[in-house]
C-alpha cells in the first residue's frame, strides 16, 4: 500500500492538505497501523472520504461526517446540500436551492443546527434552515443520528453539527481561496462565489496562539417556470357523480426574478499556555438574502360560483358554448374538471418586491482543561441573535372590475400533470343579464383592465436572542474492568423571540393617487417579456421594480405604519438541564449511557383579539422531560463493528405556535391563534447497525433503525367547541378555530446501506493498468414506513398517514475519476414521493404531496500546480421539475366511507433551470 493513502495520526502531528480538521476529532493511531493514511492532497477525494471514515469509525455512537474538503469536490454551496450526500439524508429544495433536512425520512422540525457542538436556533424557528448558512466555514459536518446524554433533548431525529476551522488545524501559515463566475440557462442570469481562509500559529510565552479568519460570498440569480392549480369541493354540484369531483378555484402563474445571496465572516483564536489547556473565542456572522420580485397572475375562475343553481338532477354533459352559468363546476355544459371554459372571470394580479434577510450571530468563549488523576473540565458561554426580516418594499394588487364584458374568458385543459393550458378570450354579452360567450383569442393579458386596488408595505422583522451556559465536568478512571470516562454536566439555555409586524394599507384611489401609482399596469411595467420557457398561453410583462421603490418610498413618507397584532408576540423559553453519562471503553468495544434531564419554562406575551376588542395576555408553562440513552459498539475484528443504540428525544412546538394570541372574527364565524399549552412531540428509538471498514480502503454499511412516536403535533382546522371565548351574549363555540394541537401515536421505521470503495487498492491483483485505479464509487439506500394517527374532526373519522417529510425510498449514487490532477465526479439524488400537508375535512382537494425529485451534479478539478485548480461545476443537471400534486382519492366521505379514487391533481409545478460555473481554488 503506497503512502499516498495512509492517514498519519500519529500524536501532535495534524491533519494538512484539504482536510486537517479531521484531525482533531480523529484519535491517535499505532504507528504500525495499516489503517492509517497520508493525505497529501494528491487525492483529494479518496483521501477526505478516509479522513471522514476514520473519525466515524471511532466515535462512540452512530454518526456520518462530510470532510470539508468532500464540500469543495462537489458544487454544495450551503450546508443542506453538501449533507444531502450522506446515507440516511435528504433534503427539501425551495426555488430548486437545498433548504430543508430530513434524516432518515424524519420530519425536518426533528433535526436540529449546530456551531461547533453549540445548538443555534434557526432564524426561522425550530424548523432549521441550512440554506443561510455556506458550507465555506466549515472544516467539517458531523451528522449524529443516535442521540447522546450530552445533547439537548429536542434533538430527535438527529443533529447537525457545523464545525469551524482552528488555527491548530495548520503546522503554520495556511492561506485558501476560491473564486468563480457562473450562469444559469434559464433567463441567463450570472452567479459569483468566492472565499478565503488564512490561518497561522504564534508562540507566546510557553505557549501559543492559533488564529484564523474566513469569509465566503455567493451570489445567484435565477428566473422561475411556475404555474399552480388550487383546487375545492363546490357546494353547488350535486349532479351525479359529484363526490369525486374536486374543481380549480383558480389557476395562476408566479414568474419570480431573484437574486439570493450568501455571506459569511468568521473568526477563532485559540490559546493554549500549556499542553493541558485552551481557551478559545469563536464567532461566526452568516447573512441569507433573498430579493425577490414576482409577478404573479392569478385567474378567479369561482369568481362567479353563486351563478350554479345546486341540483341532483342528471343532465346533458354536451358542450354550450351559451351557458346561464359562469361555466364553473357546471357539467351541464360540457365542463369538468380537468377541460372546460368559464366566462368573464376576475385576473387578481399581485407585482410583488420582496427584500428576505436572514442573518446567525454566533459568539461562543469556551475553555478545556486537564488536571491531574485524571480530571477534565470543559465550560463555554454562547450569546447568539438570529434575525429574520420578512419584509416586504410593495406588493401591488390589481384586480379586474366588475363589467364582465371588461374581463376574460378562459379556457382552461388541466390533464397534463405537467402543464396548466389557459387560452384568454375576450368575453361578448348575450341577450339576458347572464349569458356570456367567449369572443376572439387574446394573447396579450395586460390589454385586459386591471386598475390597482391596494398597495402594502410590509416592515417585518423576528429577532431570537439566545445564552447558553455550560459547565462538564469528566473524569478518567477505571470502571467494570474497562477504562471508563464518566461526565456530569448542566447546562442553562434562555432564547426570547420577539416578532414586530407592521404595515401600510393603502386601498382607495385617493390613498393610490396620493403615492403616484398609476391607474394603468402598462403604466408600470417594463418592455421585458417572460424570459422563461414554460408555455403560459399568454404574453405579459415584467413590473418596474424601480417604480415599486419609488411609490413605496412615497407611502412611507405619507403615511404612518399600523402594528400587526394577530401577528405580533414576545416567547421566552428557558431550559435548565442536567446530565450523566458514562463511556466504558473494552478492547471489544464500548458502551455509553446516560440520561438527560430537561426542565422546561415557557413564557409568552401577546394581544388577544376579540370581535372589535384587544387586550394583552400572558400565558406560562413549563415541564419536566427525561432523556434516556444507551449505546453499544461491538468490534467483531478490527475491521467490522457491531452497534445498537436506544434514544430518546422530545421535538418542542415552534415559536408562533406557542404564542398566546387569539384572533375572534365574528364576521367570519374563525378563531385563530397560538397554543401555549401544546405538548411536546415524544420519540423513543432504537438503532442496530454493521460497518465493515474494508482494509486498505472502502466501508460498507447496513442498519435498521425504529422511533416510536408519542402526541404528534398537528396544525388542525376543528369546531372550536367550548364557550371560553363568548362575551357580550356571543356563543362562539361553534367557530372555526385553527391551530396547533397534539394529535394521535405512531412510528417510523427503516433501513439504511452505504458503500464507499475505491479501485486503486486493487488494481494489481486484478492484473489492471495503473490509469485505472482513479475510479471510485460512493452509494447509499434508505428505506422509511411510517404511520401515525391522524385524530378525527367531526364527521371525518381517524386515520393513518405517514408523517409530514417521510420519502419511502432515498439513494445517492456517486461515481468519481482522480489521478494526475484530474478529479471528475457525477452526484445522483433521488428521493420518492413524501407527504407534504394532511387535511382536516372534505372541502379541500385531500392531501398534499411532492413528487419524487431526482437531482444529478458534476464536478470536474484540474491541478495545475500542486498549490492552485481549476474547477467546473454543472448543477441540476436533469433539470426536473419539482411538483406538488393533491390526491382526493385518499379523502373519506362525510358518512366515514372512502370515496372513489380520482386523479391526482398538480397544484403546484416549479422548473428552474440548470446552473454552470467555474473558476479557481487556491491552496497555500
Amino acid at each position: 500500500m503506497t503512502s499516498q493513502f495512509k492517514i498519519l495520526l500519529l500524536a501532535g502531528i495534524s491533519l494538512v492538505a484539504a482536510t486537517p480538521a479531521l484531525a482533531q476529532l480523529a484519535p491517535a493511531a499505532d504507528e504500525g497501523d495499516e489503517q492509517a493514511i497520508v493525505v497529501t492532497g494528491s487525492r483529494p477525494i479518496a483521501e477526505s472520504e478516509a479522513a471522514a471514515l476514520t473519525i466515524q469509525r471511532n466515535t462512540d455512537s452512530l454518526v456520518a461526517v462530510v470532510a470539508a474538503d468532500g464540500v469543495g469536490r462537489l458544487p454544495d454551496q450551503n450546508i443542506a446540500q453538501a449533507t444531502s450526500r450522506l446515507p440516511g439524508v435528504s433534503v427539501e429544495r425551495d426555488q430548486g436551492q437545498a433548504r430543508y433536512i430530513n434524516l432518515r425520512g424524519a420530519p425536518k422540525r426533528w433535526t436540529t443546527l449546530s456551531f461547533d457542538g453549540i445548538n443555534v436556533v434557526s432564524p426561522e424557528g425550530r424548523d432549521a434552515r441550512f440554506d443561510s448558512t455556506p458550507s465555506a466555514i466549515a472544516s467539517q459536518i458531523v451528522v449524529s443520528k443516535a442521540v447522546t446524554p450530552e445533547m439537548p433533548g429536542e434533538t430527535v431525529a438527529g443533529n447537525v453539527n457545523i464545525i469551524t476551522r482552528s488555527g491548530f488545524d495548520y503546522p503554520g501559515l495556511h492561506v485558501a481561496g476560491k473564486a468563480g463566475y457562473g450562469i444559469a440557462e434559464l433567463g441567463d442570469r450570472k452567479q459569483y462565489e468566492a472565499s478565503a481562509v488564512v490561518s497561522d500559529r504564534f508562540k507566546v510565552g510557553e505557549g501559543e496562539i492559533g488564529v484564523v479568519l474566513s469569509g465566503s460570498y455567493f451570489e445567484r440569480a435565477m428566473i422561475t417556470d411556475n404555474f399552480e392549480t388550487d383546487y375545492e369541493r363546490v357546494a353547488q354540484d350535486q349532479r351525479p357523480g359529484s363526490a369525486t369531483r374536486f374543481w380549480a378555484a383558480e389557476a395562476e402563474n408566479k414568474l419570480y426574478r431573484l437574486t439570493r445571496k450568501n455571506w459569511s465572516v468568521s473568526g477563532r483564536i485559540d490559546y493554549k499556555p500549556d499542553a493541558d489547556n485552551t481557551i478559545s473565542l469563536r464567532s461566526v456572522y452568516t447573512i441569507f438574502t433573498d430579493d425577490e420580485a414576482r409577478d404573479n397572475y392569478r385567474f378567479d375562475l369561482d369568481d362567479r360560483q353563486s351563478d350554479l343553481v345546486a341540483s341532483a338532477a342528471a343532465c346533458p354533459t354536451t358542450l354550450n358554448p351559451n351557458p346561464t352559468t359562469s361555466g364553473y363546476a357546471d357539467v351541464c355544459i360540457g365542463n369538468t374538471p380537468q377541460k372546460g371554459t368559464v366566462y368573464g372571470i376576475d385576473i387578481r394580479q399581485r407585482s410583488t418586491l420582496r427584500a428576505f434577510r436572514q442573518s446567525i450571530f454566533t459568539n461562543t468563549l469556551a475553555g478545556d482543561h486537564d488536571f491531574a488523576d485524571g480530571w477534565k473540565l470543559n465550560w463555554l458561554a454562547n450569546y447568539t441573535e438570529s434575525k429574520d426580516d420578512r419584509s416586504v418594499v410593495g406588493e401591488v394588487a390589481w384586480d379586474s372590475p366588475g363589467t364582465r364584458t371588461a374581463r376574460p374568458s378562459v379556457s382552461y385543459d388541466f390533464s397534463d400533470p405537467n402543464h396548466s393550458n389557459l387560452v384568454l378570450f375576450s368575453t361578448n354579452q348575450l341577450s339576458g343579464p347572464t349569458r356570456f360567450q367567449a369572443g376572439g383569442q387574446v394573447t396579450n393579458v395586460d390589454s385586459f383592465t386591471k386598475p390597482p386596488s391596494s398597495l402594502l408595505v410590509l416592515d417585518a422583522v423576528d429577532t431570537t436572542k439566545a445564552y447558553t451556559g455550560k459547565l462538564v465536568l469528566a473524569r478518567e478512571t477505571g470502571l467494570f474492568g474497562g477504562e471508563a470516562v464518566l461526565k456530569a454536566g448542566f447546562q442553562f439555555d434562555r432564547r426570547t423571540k420577539i416578532a414586530d409586524e407592521n404595515q401600510i394599507l393603502l386601498n382607495t384611489a385617493a390613498q393610490l393617487a396620493t403615492v403616484g401609482l398609476p391607474t394603468d399596469y402598462n403604466q408600470f411595467s417594463l418592455n421585458t417579456p417572460f424570459e422563461g420557457k414554460i408555455p403560459l398561453g399568454y404574453n405579459f410583462h415584467y413590473f418596474d421594480t424601480a417604480k415599486m421603490r419609488q411609490v413605496s418610498k412615497a407611502a412611507r413618507a405619507s403615511f404612518a405604519f399600523a402594528p400587526n397584532a394577530a401577528n405580533n408576540y414576545n416567547v421566552r423559553e428557558e431550559v435548565y438541564a442536567g446530565f450523566i453519562m458514562g463511556t466504558v471503553k473494552y478492547d471489544w468495544g464500548s458502551i455509553l449511557g446516560g440520561v438527560r434531564i430537561e426542565h422546561l419554562k415557557n413564557r409568552g406575551v401577546a394581544l388577544a383579539t376579540v370581535g372589535a376588542a384587544a387586550a394583552p395576555v400572558t400565558a406560562t408553562s413549563s415541564q419536566t422531560l427525561a432523556f434516556p440513552s444507551l449505546h453499544f459498539n461491538y468490534n467483531v475484528d478490527d475491521t467490522k463493528k457491531l452497534r445498537l443504540s436506544f434514544n430518546s428525544g422530545a421535538a418542542r412546538a415552534d415559536y408562533d405556535d406557542l404564542r398566546p394570541n387569539v384572533v375572534v372574527s365574528d364576521t367570519n364565524q374563525t378563531i385563530s391563534g397560538g397554543n401555549p399549552s401544546v405538548k411536546p412531540e415524544r420519540a423513543f428509538g432504537v438503532d442496530g447497525y454493521f460497518e465493515w471498514y474494508i482494509k486498505p480502503q472502502g466501508y460498507l454499511m447496513v442498519g435498521a433503525f425504529y422511533k416510536k412516536v408519542k402526541d404528534v403535533l398537528y396544525r388542525q382546522t376543528r369546531t372550536f367547541g367550548s364557550n371560553a371565548l363568548d362575551s357580550n351574549g356571543i356563543d362562539r363555540s361553534a367557530y372555526t378555530f385553527t391551530g396547533i394541537t397534539n394529535g394521535g401515536d405512531g412510528r417510523i421505521f427503516g433501513a439504511e446501506a452505504a458503500a464507499q470503495l475505491q479501485l486503486e487498492p486493487w488494481t494489481g491483483n486484478l492484473g489492471l493498468p495503473e490509469w485505472t485505479g482513479g475510479f471510485g464509487l460512493s452509494a447509499n439506500l434508505t428505506v422509511n414506513d411510517s404511520k401515525v394517527t391522524k385524530p378525527g374532526i367531526g364527521a371525518v373519522p381517524a386515520r393513518k398517514v405517514r408523517l409530514p417529510g417521510t420519502s419511502d425510498v432515498v439513494y445517492n449514487i456517486g461515481a468519481y475519476y482522480e489521478k494526475y490532477g484530474l478529479s471528475i465526479r457525477v452526484q445522483y439524488q433521488r428521493r420518492s414521493t413524501w407527504l407534504d400537508e394532511i387535511v382536516d375535512d372534505l372541502t379541500d382537494g385531500g392531501d398534499t404531496y411532492w413528487a419524487a425529485d431526482d437531482e444529478m451534479d458534476v464536478s470536474a478539478r484540474y491541478a495545475i500546480t500542486p498549490n492552485v485548480e481549476i474547477y467546473f461545476d454543472a448543477q441540476n443537471v436533469l433539470n426536473k421539475p419539482g411538483r406538488r400534486y393533491s390526491e382526493p382519492g385518499n379523502l373519506l366521505t362525510a358518512t366515514g366511507t372512502p370515496t372513489a379514487r380520482s386523479s391526482i391533481q398538480t397544484i403546484e409545478w416549479e422548473r428552474f433551470g440548470r446552473r454552470y460555473s467555474g473558476g479557481v481554488r487556491v491552496n497555500f
